[in-house]
């Protein structure tokens, strides 16, 4: 569930409160919409309310928006994921703290295209920020709208970037130790891809 961005953060605590009834289908709340003037500050206290409720949580940061979004939203929001974080590149503090916290970077490599964040795929950064240790994975976002579901935005990864086999494997492991699925679950999946890859 996610509150959108462009509204106030009153309208996001009536979200929050309608959403208690169906609290056992819900895993966590995200923050998403424009970036640009609406910084996570502007929903320090829903956020506040929807930890305290037991939400896991998540904010878009740092796509349009600059490296400060991503401080923001981790010092403020709290926040266990970060959805995009293109922008901490330009922060070499920044990308210290991402390695050794190993938050996750959620990037949609389509998305970023799309909103003019890389001009195209050969000048995205996620090739970067993996090679110095943060914990990036590939992913969609609204993918009839950014032209791309997940395995489209991996292949164009793929094909632009020159990653090697071990960055894919790095890629979709990261993916699966970031998600919020049991660890039991996790375990099961990760056998599955080394079983596929050392048979592959």
């Amino acid at each position: 569930m996610c509150f959108l961005r462009h509204l106030t953060q009153e309208e996001a605590f009536e979200i929050l409160e309608k959403s208690l009834e169906f609290k056992d289908l819900i895993v966590g709340v995200g923050l998403d919409s424009s970036e640009l003037g609406n910084p996570p500050l502007k929903f320090k206290e829903v956020f506040e309310k929807a930890i305290s409720y037991g939400y896991k949580t998540v904010a878009h940061a740092g796509e349009e928006g600059d490296f400060s979004f991503i401080i923001e939203a981790l010092e403020l929001l709290k926040i266990q994921r970060i959805d995009h974080g293109v922008q901490a590149i330009n922060s070499k503090e920044l990308m210290e703290k991402l390695k050794i916290s190993q938050v996750p970077l959620t990037v949609c490599p389509f998305s970023n295209i799309e909103l003019k964040v890389f001009e195209n795929m050969k000048e995205h950064n996620i090739k970067e920020m993996l090679d110095f240790g943060l914990n990036v994975t590939v992913n969609s976002d609204d993918p009839s709208y950014f032209k791309g579901y997940l395995n489209d935005n991996l292949i164009s990864v793929y094909e632009n970037l020159d990653l090697t086999k071990e960055d894919i494997i790095k890629l979709v492991k990261n993916s699966i130790n970031s998600s919020f699925i049991t660890e039991e679950e996790k375990i099961n999946y990760l056998n599955k891809i080394d079983q596929f890859t050392f048979n592959n």
